[in-house]
């Protein structure tokens, strides 16, 4: 009896202590980055192409784990057609075509992998690099805030029709499908009038949309982009991006959850890059400001630089800002980890520092650590008063200067990294379930 009361007491003092803790930056009672992720994929065969995908795609189409499919040119679904893709399956983008795949508005995709038998998709060479193909658009007709509501892809595809490279409407429930549990890597190729393919394009994608535990690693342009539409994006990683990890733009109505950017000052592009940039607009006289602006909610989010030594690569300009927020959005982040940028965040220019502002950009519950400066505003060097505002106990913000062996569980595993942080010796965490069975 004295056994089982022991027990009893010491079960209670471990629950109390888990729902105490801080519950910053990613979290899950286990690391749910295993085992679906690769952190080596270039060390990875996943065979020769058995089949190939090519032109339009107007039927109801399924693609087999047993199969390895060689996605050639610009690939398009279309015709309100669904394209599954059973759990396991592998698709490699043609290098020489620089292979992309479009699922256009009205149609879907069915991409439901699985914690141990993620959906992957990847470049054709035997040494893979970033940009060896094209990359994954989601279309949908959920609002955007240009004018019109409706606008079409500017990266060269050639669709046999102009529809199939349409999106936004009017629709916020909107759905295009599920994508779940996939790997895109080494997608992001250079055009020469369009600049860089994205690995996951989301434009004008609803509410009804699932979009959770999707990697993205080495993508020589944004590893995902977010064009207008209403989503949740769950469970995300962007992996050593060449440039942004998350981007938005035109209006998109977006929670991003207990998701992760690692960056690496040793792999990015010759432009300046952020883990998160948040856009209105590339040209007000696009936008149509009588419609819902950007509004990107993040929580739970880490954002990690990885350097061997950050003093000097921030000396000599290899590290920029986490975050980039434009002019007339919306950016609230909560409970989050922020570690070794140059600065944490940067303010557009034109935004103006008064309480209208204020308080359509929060920061909330988040970790500071090892960063040169803070909160900053482009183009000034006297950032006092946004220092102090978001450094007030109201915000509850964290400050450190911690070594990432400290302040992560274990961030330089190279084969199974775990990026939950760890404060006192303690995992942040807010459930007690294992995740792997979502």
């Amino acid at each position: 009896m004295k056994k089982f009361t022991l027990l009893t007491l010491v079960f209670t003092l471990v629950c109390s202590y888990s729902f105490s803790q801080q519950e910053k930056g990613i979290i899950g009672y286990n690391n749910w980055l295993n085992p679906w992720t690769e952190f080596k994929p270039n060390k990875v065969e996943y065979g020769k192409p058995t089949q190939i995908l090519s032109g339009d795609i107007t039927k109801d189409t399924k693609l087999y784990k047993r199969d390895i499919y060689l996605l050639l040119g610009d690939v398009f679904v279309t015709d309100s057609t669904t394209l599954t893709i059973e759990p396991g399956t592998v698709i490699i983008g043609d290098f020489k075509t620089k292979g992309s795949l479009t699922i256009s508005k009205d149609s879907k995709i069915i991409a439901d992998g699985t914690h141990t038998d993620p959906i992957i998709f990847t470049s054709s060479r035997s040494v893979k690099k970033p940009g060896d193909w094209g990359g994954i658009f989601i279309l949908g007709d959920a609002p955007t805030s240009k004018f019109g509501n409706e606008a079409s892809l500017n990266y060269g595809l050639r669709p046999s029709d102009f529809e199939s490279i349409s999106y936004g409407g009017e629709n916020i429930e909107s759905d295009s499908g599920i994508f779940r549990y996939v790997r895109i890597e080494y997608a992001g190729k250079r055009t020469k009038s369009y600049g860089y393919f994205n690995a996951l394009t989301l434009a004008g994608v609803g509410q009804q949309t699932i979009v959770e535990n999707i990697m993205v690693s080495y993508c020589e342009g944004n590893s995902f982009n977010v064009l207008g539409g209403n989503v949740i994006l769950e469970r995300l990683i962007s992996y050593k991006s060449n440039n942004n990890d998350y981007e938005f733009n035109y209006g998109t109505q977006c929670n991003l959850i207990n998701s992760l950017a690692i960056r690496s000052p040793y792999v990015s592009g010759s432009d300046v890059s952020r883990c998160i940039m948040v856009n209105a607009y590339e040209d007000i006289e696009d936008a149509d400001l009588t419609k819902k602006q950007t509004n990107v909610e993040a929580e739970n989010l880490t954002l990690i630089n990885l350097s061997s030594d950050l003093e000097n690569d921030i000396k000599i300009g290899l590290v920029n800002e986490a975050i980039y927020v434009g002019n007339d959005t919306s950016f609230s982040i909560d409970k989050s980890v922020i570690s070794g940028f140059n600065p944490a965040v940067i303010f557009d220019s034109k935004i103006k520092i008064n309480n209208e502002n204020l308080n359509k950009i929060s920061f909330t519950r988040t970790y500071f650590n090892n960063c040169k400066g803070n909160i900053f505003r482009k183009g000034f060097s006297n950032n006092d008063d946004l220092e102090s505002w978001y450094g007030s106990r109201a915000f509850d913000n964290v400050y450190s200067k911690g070594p990432d062996s400290e302040t992560f569980i274990d961030s330089h595993n190279s084969k199974r990294p775990d990026f939950r942080l760890r404060i006192n010796r303690i995992i942040a965490s807010n459930d007690l379930i294992d995740d792997d069975d979502d």
